[in-house]
């Protein structure tokens, strides 16, 4: 009992460390497209140099409405992976394993399913707007990794809400018998 007890709590332990190790790394590539986005303003002819070389200054000559709005949902979709991240090291470093049946941690998985939908629906936006533009004229595929898997996140989002219910029935249940005692 007391080995399966020992490989859980290494398993979370393993998943903390994983989770923040995620989070820094969706922070420095939101960080990165930040600073992208402010160079292919101010000197786009540094881009090749710069991390992820995503250079729209095409899309910025022909369209200055298309370059906003398509960086716009870039940035935002992957400041919102950073934020997802950062709540989801919050739930893994807050939650008391020992009981952890508690309004917090319902709460907080509720939290990370609204951010997972939301970059869902974002990026799902984003890649029919993409591909409306590339029938357009403009070229995009470049922009294509950033929302390739937004299917993938509205339906995580689905099963996240759906823990997340069954964790606040959970609360409750527990608060009533708390109470009933």
């Amino acid at each position: 009992m007391k080995t399966r007890v020992k490989a859980k709590n290494l398993i979370f332990k393993g998943l903390k460390i994983i989770s923040w190790i995620i989070f820094v790394g969706l922070s420095v590539e939101a960080g990165g497209l930040i600073v992208n986005f402010i160079f292919s303003l101010l000197r786009p002819e540094f881009i090749q140099n710069l991390y992820q070389k995503l250079d729209m200054s095409q899309l910025f000559q022909s369209s200055k409405l298309a370059f906003f709005g398509m960086y716009g949902f870039v940035l935002t979709v992957s400041i919102l992976k950073a934020v997802l991240f950062y709540q989801v090291v919050l739930l893994v470093t807050k939650i008391d394993l020992p009981k952890p049946f508690n309004r917090w941690v319902s709460k907080q998985i509720i939290k990370i399913s609204y951010y997972t939908l939301s970059i869902g629906l974002l990026s799902f936006i984003a890649r029919k707007l993409a591909m409306d533009l590339g029938h357009n004229g403009f070229t995009l595929n470049q922009l294509d990794p950033f929302w390739a898997d937004s299917q993938a996140f509205i339906l995580m989002a689905a099963v996240i809400y759906i823990i997340g219910t069954i964790f606040s029935k959970g609360v409750e249940y527990q608060e009533e018998l708390e109470e009933t005692v």
